[in-house]
């Protein structure tokens, strides 16, 4: 090996042992990164830290709290495309809304404090959709009818 490639991968290991990291760098708030989700009536606020996988959603266990398979999966997909499954406590707080809705909110809130905790999984968040508000909202319903879109039954005589 000659001198040049030495020095070369001595300066190459000092890069990439000084390069700072996420976990290195706690935010000014006390150790956690935050996000807040919503989606139609159902918040979420959410904060993670460096941990060993711990996920609790209103002081419960997620899968405790959430008995559909599928809003477990959604969230957990959130970790999985990222690959900071298992290496992230998160810790949820949620109301208002059904289920399904707050599983919503907490999918966009922990994609909102990933994106804080470490900037490059930015364009894999944006991507797969968890940095997108779903505005749509239940229509209200209108007076003279019974629903939103339902009308009375028409009686021609």
């Amino acid at each position: 090996m000659t001198e040049d490639q030495q020095t070369n991968e001595a300066t190459q290991k000092v890069a990439t042992e000084t390069k700072p990291t996420p976990a290195a760098n706690p935010p000014k708030d006390g150790h956690w990164w935050w996000g807040t989700g919503r989606r139609k009536a159902a918040v979420a606020r959410v904060r993670i830290k460096p941990g060993t996988g711990v996920f609790n959603v209103n002081k419960k266990d997620l899968t405790e709290y959430f008995s559909e398979i599928r809003d477990h999966k959604d969230v957990l997909s959130v970790l999985e495309k990222t690959n900071t499954k298992g290496s992230l406590d998160v810790f949820v707080n949620t109301n208002g809304g059904g289920y399904t809705g707050q599983a919503g909110a907490i999918i966009l809130g922990l994609g909102r404090a990933l994106a804080k905790f470490d900037p490059s999984l930015d364009s894999t968040l944006r991507s797969n959709g968890y940095l997108s508000r779903d505005p749509r909202r239940v229509e209200r319903k209108k007076p003279g009818q019974p629903g939103a879109r339902k009308r009375f039954q028409f009686s021609k005589r």
